[in-house]
């Protein structure tokens, strides 16, 4: 039985079948396209290959409307940012590693192949008290580099204990955000659940690793993590620092089934107390006894990577026609989070769409109801050190009427001003694929 810890009468205790699943159930939730599982543990140490992905067809009506969109917002971004999301080979790869188990193996094996940290190691929890730290300061570099979220068959507990690492209780390893990414699109491939063992790493879309560096988590918080599912953001936030609470929730009862399976393969069992899974409606979501220091609102939305995809020329309509309802949608999940933040606390609103009604509009809507919340500046924290690796702008009206085609816009005196506090984006771009991927950090004053 996997932990849980009874918190509120909504807390569930969530039990883990010996199935294995090799499908998910989509939903409006923003996903990435997920990866099957492939291979036992040997697999790690075969060769990565290009990815051997099937060619598909893009969905007209949706790429017509992207095209009429984003080519206003983006300007000269768009047509570049354009090729590479109608060009799924061409998608870059990060291997999230998993603190909690021993990888010595896998890191010289991802070294090898041609992978680097694009962030040096440290201890990510140790950022300052005034949350103003440069990724680049010393005492504050994190570890970081699409998705391996597809759930995998689970055992049921007591096996989780029997952890690849002597019992985490005892020395916990220390915070560090481990990620590895390639220069080309290629693919370390799955790790298959192994019965009572925890996997050493996970495939993601690194821009997504951003959000939970811009929360700045620390040993000993109270964490919430408003919109969990597949779990990828709570599982990077379990290797940024070791919280008092991780509240993930999930009102949809099957994505909560593989939120709670993707914990189990990851979390050791010292660690399930301090974990739990919730089944609110996050645009309402009650917390009588807990008020959190960090609250992440990776919010559903119009997922620019898989809606391009859409099955059917009649599906791409229907997602059309529901994309108008998301602002709303988004932004009362934004207006919940900050309801449930202590003063002084942190909240991150992502998404990983470049649509600016639901980027940059929803903040600025949700700031108008919340006079004690003020958006901070990321572009100095995350944009300027990160811009090797992401091509960011900030995320405002105008701004892509530009012709620059730097990895940084602007690069001006003005990057400060509040405008650009309201957020960033990540915009894919050749040989830098990674996003879309929006973030917005707000501070709830004292």
């Amino acid at each position: 039985m996997f932990f849980l810890h009874q918190v509120h009468s909504v807390w569930r205790r969530i039990s883990f079948e010996t199935e294995k699943l090799t499908w998910c159930l989509c939903s409006r939730r923003c996903l990435t396209t997920l990866l099957r599982p492939e291979q036992q543990r040997g697999a790690a140490d075969k060769q990565v290959t290009k990815k051997g992905k099937k060619e598909r067809s893009s969905c007209q009506p949706v790429l017509d409307l992207f095209d009429q969109q984003y080519s206003r917002e983006l300007g000269d971004l768009w047509a570049s940012a354009r090729s590479v999301l109608l060009d799924p080979q061409s998608w870059q790869y990060g291997v999230m590693l998993n603190r909690f188990t021993a990888v010595t193996d896998i890191t010289q094996n991802l070294q090898s192949q041609g992978f680097s940290r694009f962030l040096p190691q440290t201890d990510v929890s140790s950022l300052n008290q005034t949350g103003k730290d440069s990724l680049l300061s010393p005492h504050c570099i994190s570890e970081c580099p699409p998705d391996d979220s597809s759930p995998q068959r689970v055992s049921a507990s007591p096996a989780l204990g029997q952890d690849l690492q002597p019992d985490p209780s005892l020395t916990l390893p220390r915070p560090s955000l481990q990620c590895y990414i390639h220069p080309h699109p290629l693919r370390f491939p799955s790790q298959a659940h192994r019965p009572g063992q925890l996997k050493q790493y996970y495939l993601l879309n690194a821009a997504s690793l951003l959000p939970v560096l811009a929360l700045q988590v620390r040993d000993g918080e109270k964490v919430l993590d408003l919109c969990s599912a597949p779990g990828r953001k709570a599982l990077a936030v379990m290797q940024c620092a070791t919280p008092e609470l991780l509240c993930c929730n999930e009102p949809d009862p099957h994505r909560r089934d593989w939120l709670a399976k993707t914990l189990e393969s990851f979390v050791p069992h010292s660690l399930h107390s301090k974990v739990m899974v919730s089944a609110q409606d996050g645009q309402r979501f009650q917390s009588e006894d807990v008020t959190y220091d960090k609250v992440l609102v990776d919010a559903p939305c119009s997922n620019d990577r898989s809606w391009l995809y859409s099955c059917s020329s009649q599906q791409g309509v229907q997602r059309l026609k529901e994309r108008a309802s998301l602002p709303a949608l988004q932004a009362q999940l934004l207006r919940s989070a900050l309801s449930v933040v202590r003063p002084g606390g942190l909240v991150v609103y992502s998404t990983c769409t470049l649509s600016s009604s639901e980027n940059y509009a929803v903040v600025e809507a949700v700031l108008k109801d919340f006079p004690d919340a003020e958006p901070e500046d990321l572009w100095e924290e995350i944009a300027i050190p990160l811009s090797e690796h992401f091509v960011f702008r900030p995320s405002h009206p105008g701004f892509g009427q530009t012709s620059q085609k730097p990895s940084l816009l602007p690069q001006n005196s003005d990057v400060s001003s509040y405008p650009n506090r309201l957020g960033i984006l990540v915009v894919p771009q050749p040989g830098r694929t990674w996003g879309p991927m929006f973030l917005s950090r707000i501070r709830r004053r004292t």
